[in-house]
């Protein structure tokens, strides 16, 4: 972070080779000639990580557990990459990668979606153990108690679209070495507090590879209806090992869901939740969730606080603008508490017994 501020905030691969490719006598130049800034960056982190860790002591002390998200793929344009080239596929001459991520043509988009982020080497990667994902898992396991891998079908084949290419169009999949990164990441860090995120085409390969290790998927209940009972996400459809939400962060809030839904659409969700309740639609989905089968249901705060859609936290295709909404102090009423209290209550989804 000092160096992009010394180089106008640029991307790493803009710098003089000397100090891109990392060159000894370079890195230790800029050490010292940077040394201030360095030490505020070293400064700030230092203070986040020590306010967080109070954090979380305060709430795993409560009975209260964290789940972090973990991203399958990195930024080009980060210290990882900067710091260990050999990791990813990249132009030797250029730094750019040569290799992008990216998920195929599909329902939801025509091109699909072309990320940008370099890909793995995966071989290389093998060969020395994983050792820096096992680093990074470890990493975060000591800000987090659960780790959500996003993108999880990455782990058994990915998609790779070459450089040059404007659209994830012309791409191909490419099997990853996911059982023996499992693996070897249980043998290094024990039973491992997983969630599987495998959402969209998931291929009978993805599903046995999330099973061998018994990572509990996701079932959205915003996706359950509009189509038969065979809808995996229906709540009758649920296996115990698994993770239901109302929605997640990339959706829309339930209220502005429900809101845009057709006639005959709305029709249906009311019609299988048998009502439409006092409540609003929102309770009624977090008590079809509760109600579920699945080990966890986790209910987005702007659905507990029956919000609509301008509280929408992500829109996965937008650029700019996301992750904006923060709840007021006072919008946590002793009406909202009871409420979610007696929900949590009545489906079993807490030791409290009165």
């Amino acid at each position: 972070m000092a160096l992009k501020q010394a180089h106008g905030q640029t991307t790493w691969i803009s710098w003089p080779s000397a100090i891109s490719r990392r060159r000894p006598d370079e890195l230790e130049h800029w050490r010292q000639s940077l040394a201030g800034e360095i030490f505020t960056h070293k400064f700030i982190q230092y203070e986040f990580y020590r306010q967080w860790l109070r954090l979380k002591a305060y709430a795993n002390h409560r009975g209260v557990q964290i789940i972090g998200d973990l991203p399958i793929y990195v930024a080009h344009d980060s210290a990882e990459v900067w710091a260990h080239p050999e990791h990813f596929c990249l132009e030797e001459a250029t730094g750019e990668p040569a290799l992008m991520a990216g998920v195929p043509p599909d329902y939801f988009s025509a091109q699909g979606q072309l990320w940008g982020n370099p890909i793995y080497e995966w071989g290389r990667l093998q060969n020395d153990r994983f050792g820096w994902w096992i680093q990074r898992f470890q990493t975060l396991l000591e800000c987090v108690d659960i780790i959500r891998i996003d993108h999880f079908r990455g782990f058994q084949a990915y998609w790779i679209v070459k450089q040059g290419e404007t659209t994830a169009m012309n791409g191909e999949w490419v099997e990853a070495p996911g059982e023996a990164f499992f693996e070897t990441l249980r043998d290094a860090l024990g039973q491992l507090p997983i969630i599987a995120e495998d959402l969209g085409v998931i291929t009978p390969e993805v599903e046995a590879l999330r099973d061998k290790f018994e990572f509990p998927g996701m079932k959205i209940l915003q996706f359950a209806f509009g189509s038969g009972p065979k809808n995996p996400y229906l709540p009758f459809n649920h296996a115990r090992n698994c993770v239901v939400y109302t929605a997640t962060h990339d959706n829309n809030t339930t209220l502005g869901w429900f809101e845009q839904l057709s006639a005959v659409e709305k029709k249906q969700v009311t019609e299988y939740l048998g009502c439409h309740g006092a409540w609003g639609i929102h309770w009624d989905l977090i008590r079809l969730a509760f109600g579920s089968v699945a080990n966890l249901a986790i209910i987005p705060l702007q659905d507990v606080l029956g919000l609509g859609g301008g509280a929408r936290m992500n829109f996965p295709s937008k650029k700019a603008g996301n992750w904006r909404w923060r709840y007021a102090p006072d919008s946590l009423t002793d009406e909202i508490r009871h409420r979610l209290k007696s929900v949590t209550v009545r489906y079993g989804r807490t030791r409290v017994v009165t």
